[in-house]
C-alpha cells in the first residue's frame, strides 16, 4: 500500500473567531440576565418600596429639591469649574514653559492635589485656612470656599487635559503663526489654545460631571439651611423623615443633570472620532 492510497483524515475544524466572540458575549448576556432575575425574586420588593419609594414624602421635596438644593449643586459646580478652567490652563503653561522653576511649581501642584482626596481639600478649605489666617473671609462666603476647593481639584486634572491638548495641535501651527510675525505669546493664546480647545471638549465635560458628583462634599464647610446642596438636602430630609426616599430622589436628581452630558460627551467623542476618519 504506497501512501496515495491511505485515505487522508479530515481536519477537525474548531471555532472561529467570530463564533468564539458570539459565543463570549452570549455568556454574558446569559449571566446578566440571571442576576437579574435572582436579583427580582429574592429582594423584598415591599420593604424597598416603604424605605425608599414613600411618594408622600417625595411629593414634599417639591419645588425645594429643584428650586434650591439642584440651584446650589449647580451654582457649586459651575463655579468651581470656571475657576479650575483658568487655574488649570495656567498650570498647563506653566508645565510646558522651558523656564524650569515654573515646571516644578505646575509638576508639585498636579501631583499633590490630583493624590490627595478632594475630601481633604474641602476640609483643608474649610478648617485649615481659617486657622492659618485668623479673621480671614473667603470671597463669596460658602460658595466661595466651594468654589475654591471644586477649582483647586479641578484645576490639577485639567491641566494635564490641557497640556495634552496642546501637545496634540501640530507644531507646525506655532511655526506658521511666528512666520506670520506673531509672538509666541499671541500665538499661544490665539492660535494653539483654541485647536486644544476643540480636542480636550470631551474630557473637560468629563470634568464637569466629576465636578458635580464632589461637589456633595460642600457639606463640610458648614453650609445654612439656605445653602444646601443635593446631599445635604436629602441627607437632611431623611433623618427628618427616618426614611430614605429623600436621598433616593436626590440621587435622581444628580442623573437628571449627569446622564445628559454623558451623552453630549459620547457624541462629541463619536464626532471627533468622524473628523479623524
Amino acid at each position: 500500500m504506497t501512501a496515495a492510497d491511505v485515505p487522508l483524515q479530515p481536519k477537525k475544524k474548531g471555532l472561529t473567531r467570530r463564533q468564539k466572540r458570539r459565543l463570549s458575549r452570549g455568556a454574558q448576556y446569559a449571566v446578566f440576565v440571571a442576576a437579574v432575575i435572582v436579583f427580582a425574586v429574592t429582594a423584598d420588593w415591599g420593604r424597598l418600596k416603604n424605605q425608599f419609594a414613600q411618594w408622600d414624602i417625595a411629593k414634599e421635596m417639591f419645588p425645594d429639591v429643584i428650586t434650591l438644593a439642584l440651584k446650589n449643586t449647580v451654582l457649586y459646580t459651575l463655579s468651581g469649574f470656571l475657576l479650575g478652567l483658568v487655574l488649570g490652563l495656567v498650570i498647563a503653561l506653566m508645565r510646558l514653559s522651558s523656564v524650569g522653576p515654573y515646571r516644578w511649581v505646575a509638576g508639585v501642584y498636579i501631583e499633590i492635589f490630583r493624590g490627595l482626596p478632594a475630601l481633604l481639600i474641602f476640609v483643608f478649605i474649610g478648617v485649615a485656612v481659617p486657622l492659618a489666617f485668623p479673621g480671614t473671609e473667603i470671597v463669596g462666603g460658602t460658595y466661595g470656599k466651594a468654589a475654591l476647593a471644586l477649582g483647586l481639584v479641578g484645576a490639577a486634572y485639567m491641566a494635564e487635559t490641557f497640556r495634552a491638548g496642546i501637545q496634540a495641535v501640530p507644531k507646525g501651527q506655532m511655526e506658521a503663526a511666528r512666520s506670520l510675525g506673531f509672538s509666541p505669546a499671541r500665538a499661544m493664546i490665539s492660535i494653539v489654545i483654541p485647536q486644544a480647545f476643540r480636542i480636550i471638549l470631551p474630557p473637560l465635560t468629563n470634568e464637569l460631571i466629576i465636578l458635580f458628583k464632589d461637589s456633595s462634599l460642600v457639606l463640610l464647610l458648614g453650609v445654612t439651611l439656605q445653602e444646601r446642596e443635593l446631599s445635604k438636602f436629602g441627607r437632611d430630609l431623611a433623618s427628618d423623615t427616618a426614611n430614605s426616599t429623600p436621598i433616593l430622589v436626590a440621587g435622581l436628581c444628580y442623573l437628571l443633570v449627569t446622564v445628559p452630558l454623558g451623552f453630549v460627551v459620547r457624541r462629541m467623542e463619536a464626532k471627533a472620532q468622524e473628523a479623524v476618519k
